[in-house]
Parts: C-alpha cells; structure tokens; sequence
C-alpha cells in the first residue's frame, strides 16, 4: 500500500512499532544523509514553466509551497500515520491548531457536534464558544455514559470527539462503543489521544476515524517546540481536511517537524519508562492520598476499560488534596525536583494546579462538575529517578500537611 506521500509501505508497515519510530517515512536525498534533511525553505523552484503548471494542476508530482506541503514535514506525517495505522496525516503548528482543524474542516452552520464533558479546557472552548459563533450546533454529555451518547445523536450529527484519558482527570471512554454510535448516523469519531500516546493506544484500531495529538507533549518528549498532527483516511483527507489545511495557513514548520522526527526516535523508549516512574509514584501518593488517579491503580474507576484499550497506564497521575487551592499551593510551592509548569509528556516531571491554569476558562461549576476542585494536582511524571521522584512528592506532601 502506498500513503499520500508516495512512499510504499509494503516493507515499513512489517516492521515493529520501536523500527517504525526510528525509520518510517525517511526519504533521503542523493546526499544519503543519515538523519532526516532539514528542508528549511518557504518555496520550491521549478525547471521549467510547464514543470511549475503541472505541479500546480497536479499532473506532475513534487512541492509548490511549505505551507502545503513540505519534504521534512512529509516524512514526520508518514511516521506518525504509519504508527496510527492511518492513509494520511497533516501536521499542524500546534496541539489545538489539530483539534480545532479537525473539527473546523468537516462541519458546516447546521451541524451537530457531540463531545465529552471531559476534555482539555481549549477543547471545551471549541465545543462551548467556537462552534457555535459558526452555527455549529453542540452537544457536551457524560463521556462514560453510553446511553447519553446514544440520546444526544441528532440525524444532523457529524462529528463525536472524546479525550480519553481525560485531562486532567484520566476518565477513560470506550472508544469501541462510541465509535458504534458514531457510524449508525454516518458521523465521525474524533479521538484527542494526546494523553494515551501512539505508544500505548491506537484508536483507529477500535473504530475511531480521526485521531489528533499535541505532538509538543510525549512526541517531541523534551519540551522544545510546538506541534500538532490529524491523522484520518484518505478520503476524509481529500474532501475537508486538505482544503482547509491549504487554505489556512495551519502547517507546522519544517524545523519543528525535524525536531518532532528526532523525537519519535526515542518516544517508545521514555514513554514506558515515564510508565514504570508513574506507576511508582502512584503507588506511594495512594498512600498519603486517598483520591489518588492511575490506571494501574486497582481502585481506578474504569480500570478493566483503560487497560483493555491501553497497553499501560499511562504517565499521568492525579490526586486531589482536601484542603483545597491553599492546600494545593503549599504542595507545589515545596516541590524541589518537579516543576511547576502548565506541559505535560516532557522528560522532566511537571506539577500543574488545572484549576487556576489549563482549565481555568472553564466555568466554576463545569470544573466542579468534571471532579476539577481547588485541590486537584495533575503530575506529568517524567524520565528522573524514580526514588528521586518519590522523595521530593513525599517531602511536599508533608509540608502541605498531606
């Protein structure tokens, strides 16, 4: 089978997921460069008048322009759809550049939109402000709740889009289910797996038809650049995402997508190990904390689901302090090891208070509502020592009183 870019995948797509991450998608140039070019450019030159009309009609292959198409973005497409098992991938300047894309490209004034309650804060944006600007009609309901999902399906229904796990509270969505609901009215399923990553679950293979990633987080892995990717079929492709890609003006640049590649490389290998450190340290904060979140914990709600759809459990941990805001803040201001930062999926371990920073443009009662209290804790567990790490959470939380 060949994708979009030309390449075949009649050898990459036998290889293991560790080989695809290195290898997938390099095109070399006559130079046989070892690690992927960077094609740092805005445009392309053309050998001739006819060469330039033929790129532009599309009856000779090759690039016009870097804000369609570009030769170092194209290879990080082409790894990162051949880990999805996706025909075709666009990367985008950002994480919510891809989820807004995504959605923005298929709908039209009239269209319904279903999503989860639970998503990332500029997710719910889209779906509570954005869309409905346009004429876009939306929906938000219970992500667990399948009979929810079935009353909520209009016949004009065309996107259903969850988050799952959640952030920041890990709720896991049956993908499979949902993706059901989804095909009995002809609608598209619209996964943000940024949490899961491509290491642990691949949506498309129970039943989703557009998966999106803020490639800044576990896909890059060491917090330098920003970046987004959609990965869908070749048809969805061609008749919404494509034009609107073109149009917009949304691509990532070349060198963000080199840095994205070089990524990819090692992102099998941090992720389990940011897995074994999360496990770890969930483990101890249960200890100390009675809400405490993790898939591999065995009071986890929806434990059998995520691990089912997942590999592992992932590297988030949440837990919820009951002193509140004040209790929160004296945690994280004691912290000596684990940042304060809003990033997640870095190699070093991040501490974020969601409710006074990424959820934050969420109403009061919708955070409430979603189990976002003064005292939740979101920890992106990152590449450190495990004991490291155990010490400097368990030092914090005695001097938050924990």
């Amino acid at each position: 089978m060949k994708s979009k870019t030309g390449i075949d995948r009649s050898i990459t797509s036998k290889w293991a997921r560790q080989t695809q991450m290195v290898r997938a998608g390099t095109m070399r140039s006559e130079f046989d460069e070892m690690s992927e070019a960077l094609y740092l450019t805005s445009g392309f030159a053309y050998a001739s008048a006819e060469e330039a009309e033929g790129r532009f009609d599309g009856s000779r292959k090759g690039f016009v322009y870097s804000r369609q198409e570009n030769p170092t973005v194209k290879m990080f497409e082409e790894r990162m759809a051949l880990l999805e098992g996706a025909e075709c991938g666009r990367a985008t300047a950002t994480g919510m550049a891809a989820m807004a894309t995504a959605l923005m490209c298929s709908v039209s004034a009239g269209d319904h939109v279903i999503g989860a309650k639970a998503l990332f804060g500029s997710n719910r944006w889209l779906l509570d402000v954005q869309l409905p600007r346009y004429g876009v009609e939306t929906t938000v309901v219970e992500g667990t709740d399948l009979a929810a999902w079935e009353a909520a399906v209009r016949p004009n229904t065309k996107i259903l889009f969850i988050e799952t796990p959640a952030n920041p509270t890990l709720e896991t969505v049956d993908i499979a289910a949902v993706s059901k609901i989804a095909k009995k009215v002809g609608a598209k399923l619209i996964v943000d797996n940024v949490f899961a990553t491509p290491v642990l679950q691949r949506p498309m293979d129970l039943g989703a038809d557009i998966v999106c990633y803020s490639t800044t987080k576990h896909i890059d892995g060491q917090g330098r650049c920003l970046g987004g990717i959609i990965l869908c079929d070749n048809a969805f492709d061609e008749e919404f995402l494509y034009p609107y890609y073109r149009h917009n003006g949304v691509a990532i640049s070349p060198f963000n997508a080199w840095v994205m590649l070089k990524g990819s490389e090692t992102m099998g290998l941090r992720v389990h190990a940011m897995c074994d450190n999360a496990e770890k340290a969930a483990a101890f904060i249960a200890t100390r904390v009675e809400d405490t979140r993790h898939p591999a914990l065995k009071n986890f709600p929806n434990r059998e689901l995520a691990l089912t759809q997942m590999e592992r459990g992932g590297t988030m941990v949440t837990f919820i302090l009951p002193g509140g805001k004040e209790q929160a803040f004296k945690f994280l201001n004691a912290l000596e090891i684990i940042d304060i930062a809003n990033n997640l999926g870095d190699s070093r371990s991040i501490a974020t208070h969601c409710w006074t920073t990424t959820h934050k443009a969420l109403a009061e009662e919708d955070r409430l509502e979603l189990g976002i209290t003064p005292g939740l804790i979101r920890l992106s567990i990152g590449l450190e020592d495990a004991d490291d790490l155990v010490a400097d959470i368990s030092q914090a939380l005695t001097a938050a009183g924990a």
